[in-house]
């Protein structure tokens, strides 16, 4: 076979597939190394950055998918009249950052670090796909673990988990005396 056919094939098996697929699998499928077949998807890549293509490959922790560029959406939103928008209130947003960062992690440990309640952030957060659970806690009443999914990466534009922004300490430490301060103040209420 031809490179060109080889560029066809991972084409066709992530149009086809609709959802990010391992790069061993590819590599599988065409019968080559993954070394080989990860230089044929990142020059892929390079030629669907062509602004005159209205797709993308993108790269999701070690796996890939083919998708629409963020520019074609307001197009995509004519023709689909109801495009699936998801609003993250800051509950939302507050409880997938704890996720995020501290995956695995226990709707308890959660609600340890929110000081309240969070089942119904945690459930919405699993319909919108945004979280999943991931098995459960080898612990006294076997509570479910959940983390991020690769919706997660793609919403937030970022390859993994290793990619989110890190606080440095100076700014987590203000966060703590702003938090102790609040808490002061609920409590002098």
């Amino acid at each position: 076979m031809e490179e060109k056919n080889y560029e066809a094939i991972i084409e066709a098996i992530l149009f086809t597939m609709g959802e990010s697929v391992e790069l061993e699998k590819i590599a599988s499928a065409i019968d080559l190394e993954k070394s080989i077949t990860k230089e044929i998807i990142e020059r892929m890549m390079a030629h669907y950055e062509d602004d005159s293509i209205g797709l993308q490959i993108i790269e999701l922790d070690g796996a890939y998918q083919m998708c629409t560029k963020k520019e074609m959406y307001e197009y995509l939103i004519k023709v689909a009249k109801q495009p699936k928008r998801h609003a993250l209130t800051d509950v939302l947003l507050e409880t997938l950052s704890i996720i995020a960062y501290k995956q695995p992690i226990t709707k308890v440990e959660i609600e340890k670090i929110r000081g309240v309640s969070c089942d119904h952030a945690v459930n919405k957060l699993v319909e919108y796909r945004l979280v999943c659970e991931l098995g459960r806690l080898d612990a006294p009443g076997r509570p479910l673990l959940f983390g991020t999914t690769e919706e997660f990466l793609r919403s937030f534009g970022v390859q993994s988990v290793d990619e989110l922004p890190t606080l440095n300490p100076v700014q987590l430490e203000e966060f703590r005396q702003e938090a102790e301060e609040e808490m002061k103040v609920n409590i002098d209420i």
